[in-house]
């Protein structure tokens, strides 16, 4: 274990922070913290939306290049800093897929296995109470919501594409996602 790996969640999202803070100030070493918290996890976010690792690759070298111009307009008080960079990355990935509809890609389950890094203590304190305050907060919303939410922000589909599987229009389809994610937001501001 690192002698500087934070002990708590609260101490992992403060380390993150910082490092967010001063990579916005052109700080490149705190840039290279930051790739070593979450790249792990950014990655699988692009993975699982490319479905392809090569892709998935370029789009988190992508994503990277782009938190290194936008950083100095995080907000740590408008959301946490996984939520931030997790939203670049599932766009970053989406815009890729949507530049390549007819790429050939390949299911998930059928995805080759993905090499385990080892995580520091900072990383696993940080993903396991994100991770856990999230699903808390999906399982509370209704069936349809949490599905859709599930599909679109963790599957990578488009609004457009589950309104057309759940055979409903474009505009209610938003519509349970909008309201299902003010009610995701308000459970994790709770939470905080």
């Amino acid at each position: 274990m690192a002698l500087d790996a934070p002990s708590s969640p609260d101490d992992a999202r403060r380390a993150l922070v910082e490092a967010l803070v001063a990579t916005g100030e052109q700080d490149r070493a705190a840039f290279l913290r930051v790739y070593r918290m979450t790249a792990a996890k950014l990655f699988g976010v692009c993975l699982r939306i490319c479905g392809d690792r090569t892709a998935a690759e370029d789009v988190l070298q992508d994503v990277y290049a782009l938190v290194w111009k936008r950083a100095s307009g995080f907000e740590p008080g408008r959301a946490s800093p996984i939520t931030w960079l997790a939203t670049i990355a599932r766009n970053r990935a989406i815009d890729w897929r949507r530049a390549n509809p007819h790429r050939a890609t390949t299911d998930m389950e059928d995805a080759a296995e993905l090499p385990e890094p080892s995580p520091s203590a900072c990383d696993t304190l940080l993903f396991d109470e994100t991770d856990r305050r999230l699903h808390l907060c999906l399982d509370a919303l209704q069936d349809t919501q949490r599905e859709m939410i599930r599909a679109a922000f963790f599957g990578g589909l488009t609004y457009a594409e589950l309104a057309e599987r759940r055979a409903v229009p474009l505009g209610t389809m938003k519509s349970w996602i909008r309201r299902g994610l003010l009610r995701l937001r308000e459970c994790l501001d709770d939470d905080a």
